[in-house]
């Protein structure tokens, strides 16, 4: 049976498994630019509770057969556009990122150019963002709160 799968709004209960997916230690290294402290969950929920209230942001919760997979959101940076997306790491390497980020960017922010950061040695989400028409931009560092210092870091831009 084929994996049935859709982007809808958040809902509060969604939050728990976001959470959930914030606590596991080798997708916060990944990701690299995480909270300061995952496991602080006052900390998770003030940040959620301002994200779901600023009109700049449009999030959707990632549903893989009934089940929240992650999220995909853009906001903005410096009055720029970008992306970011997290999934529960069951879920890595079935293509569902590439999928969830490609819906969101036809359906649900079609703002361009939009842009997206990943940490250099993330190659996952590299790859997602190629797979997506992002192009390589440039290259920086950035402190990323998961490994505790300095890393290098990609910005892709889709026109």
């Amino acid at each position: 049976m084929p994996a049935k799968l859709f982007l809808r709004d958040v809902a509060n209960d969604d939050l728990e498994v976001f959470f959930q997916n914030q606590l596991d230690q080798e997708a916060n290294q990944m990701a690299a630019f995480t909270a300061k402290d995952p496991n602080d969950k006052e900390a998770f929920n003030a940040h959620w509770q301002k994200i779901l209230k600023d009109k700049t942001v449009i999030i959707k919760t990632i549903i893989l057969n009934g089940e929240v997979a992650g999220s995909v959101l853009s906001y903005e940076d410096e009055g720029k556009p970008e992306v970011s997306y997290w999934l529960g790491k069951e879920h890595w390497g079935q293509g569902l990122a590439t999928w969830a980020l490609a819906v969101f960017l036809k359906i649900h922010n079609k703002m361009r150019p939009i842009y997206a950061r990943v940490a250099k040695d993330n190659l996952g989400s590299c790859r997602v963002l190629a797979k997506c028409g992002f192009l390589l931009l440039s290259e920086s560092k950035g402190y990323a709160n998961a490994r505790g210092q300095e890393i290098e870091e990609l910005l892709y831009e889709k026109k």
